[in-house]
């Protein structure tokens, strides 16, 4: 099976769209970067050099490291999709990101997005 042509894109392409969607609703670059750090572990250096060396989406999640476990509290609709009955795991992680992003669009706090107790 041929790989989902997201996989192949440079996460420094994407990246701007995510940043975007948050300004649009008075949200900031940076809460997107702490969105981002907390679901991948990269720092904020490493994920500005990540987007600097225009890694692709797969190897910027294979690269990661350490993927939070708390991410399977994730749940809820992306696209139409239920992320967390996405079975590929990569996919799973850029729907995983896409869910951070979308709540923070629609104004939720920074604490219940990444699901703190």
């Amino acid at each position: 099976m041929a790989k989902h042509r997201i996989y192949t894109m440079s996460f420094a392409s994407v990246y701007p769209h995510y940043v975007t969607k948050a300004e649009k609703k008075s949200r900031t670059k940076s809460e997107v970067d702490e969105i981002i750090c907390w679901l991948t572990g990269y720092s904020q250096d490493e994920l500005e050099g990540q987007l600097e060396s225009g890694t692709d989406f797969e190897t910027f999640l294979a690269e990661a490291p350490e993927m939070n476990p708390d991410r399977s509290l994730i749940k809820g609709v992306v696209c139409g999709i239920r992320v967390e009955e996405v079975e590929e795991p990569v996919m799973r992680e850029i729907r995983y990101l896409d869910k951070l992003i979308d709540e923070l669009a629609k104004g939720k706090a920074m604490e219940k997005i990444l699901r703190s107790q």
